[in-house]
């Protein structure tokens, strides 16, 4: 008998029949003896639909009663699913955020998960109930609705599978695990039987969508083993969780992660000064542009060139920001490019496996891939490339690592 946090996202419960499997599910749990709380989202479409509702009313409605507004989606789906649920003869008990006491600090829209009141649910789970919860809501010390923002359900989950000690918090999604690359890229790419907190909170970073990085540093901080699993057929996932003590056993990769949302600016020519750095990335922080790689090349007569990527929907206003700063500091031009692409390997094996670098630009040679820039930490290595190349380093990358054949922690999804 395991005490089980089971997430369900919007596509999940996007229809009535949807709900109804997700009852089945939890049914099955419960005979095999397991304890569960349910955290759900709202219903597939529902939370657009609201906006759009408060959208029709005023283009800037009030944060707070957008909080209000939009936490009625995750309350229309824990009714129904304690419904399906009565209607199966378990016991089960419905609760929005506030009522289990979900306290958050008043950041309306992207507030914070503070506290959580325990006692309601496990009475309920002494009792045999199944404990049903709104997920991406709260409430701040004034009893004010709150909603935690993007990925709000799966960091409720996971607070919750903390809270509780539970022994694994289970994010069903329309995904059935973490794949070695997304397999819309590579055929040939394979599910992970396993990932360590630090390469998923890379993965995410870098481009894989399958779980929100604030609910996988959540979990890597309260040490809760994570689970992705399909809700739409059955698999055991991939189970996150800290790093053991076997890296050596480890590939020296465990996957490839990309992302085509990226645009590098350049500033040519500019003195080569102390503070020059903070003078370029000061207003382009002022402007509340997030920068993501940077390089600064050696020195050449006193002058350098200095290179940073931002999101490409920022890019227009990160080239604004840039252009007045080059007036200022005299630069001889600025250069752009908006049609960029980050190829990333991520894996705990480097740590204990050399080469992975070289591996990694004999395979992008081969292609005659040019690389623009490079990041490296302990665990990852990566790139911008040409954004019409991207697939193909995928690709090739994938091959020259091992991963598209099977390997320890991998498997056919």
């Amino acid at each position: 008998m395991a005490l089980l946090v089971q997430k369900y996202g919007g596509t999940s419960v996007g229809s009535v029949e949807r709900i109804e499997a997700v009852a089945d599910r939890v049914q099955r749990h419960r005979e095999q003896g397991d304890d569960i709380v349910v955290v759900v989202s709202a219903m597939s479409g529902e939370t657009n639909r609201l906006i759009g509702l408060a959208k029709d009313i005023s283009e800037a409605p009030s944060a707070r009663e957008m909080d209000v507004l939009l936490s009625t989606g995750e309350q229309v789906t824990i009714a129904l699913l304690s419904m399906a649920l009565h209607k199966r003869g378990l016991e089960a008990r419905s609760y929005t955020g506030s009522q289990i006491r979900i306290t958050t600090d008043s950041a309306h829209g992207k507030a914070r998960i503070q506290k959580i009141d325990t006692e309601a649910m496990q009475l309920d789970l002494d009792a045999g109930r199944v404990v049903v919860v709104a997920g991406f809501q709260g409430a701040d010390e004034l009893g004010n609705i709150t909603t935690l923002g993007r990925g709000g359900s799966d960091t409720t989950g996971v607070a919750l599978a903390a809270a509780l000690e539970a022994d694994e918090c289970q994010i069903y999604t329309d995904v059935d695990g973490v794949y070695t690359t997304d397999p819309r890229v590579v055929d040939s790419a394979r599910r992970l039987e396993k990932i360590t907190f630090e390469e998923m909170l890379e993965m995410a970073s870098l481009g894989s969508k399958v779980l929100q990085i604030r609910s996988v540093e959540f979990a890597g901080k309260y040490q809760v083993p994570l689970r992705v699993l399909s809700s739409f057929k059955e698999g055991e996932g991939t189970l996150i969780t800290a790093e053991e003590n076997d890296s050596m056993e480890q590939p020296a990769v465990s996957g490839i992660a990309f992302n085509r949302d990226e645009a590098k600016l350049t500033l040519k020519g500019i003195p080569d000064i102390p503070g020059v750095a903070a003078r370029i990335l000061g207003p382009i922080s002022d402007a509340n542009i997030e920068v993501d790689m940077i390089v600064q090349n050696i020195s050449v007569d006193g002058t350098t060139d200095f290179t940073f990527t931002v999101h490409r929907n920022e890019y227009e206003n990160a080239l604004s920001v840039l252009n007045n700063v080059a007036k200022e500091l005299g630069a001889k031009d600025v250069f752009s490019d908006a049609k960029i692409a980050k190829v990333s390997i991520v894996g705990v094996g480097m740590r204990s496996h050399a080469g992975v670098a070289s591996t990694m630009f004999r395979a992008l040679a081969a292609e005659s891939i040019n690389i623009q820039l490079i990041s490296t930490s302990e665990i990852k290595v990566s790139v911008i490339i040409d954004e019409k190349y991207m697939e193909l380093a995928v690709r090739s990358l994938h091959s020259a690592f091992g991963l598209d054949t099977s390997a320890y922690g991998v498997s056919k999804g």
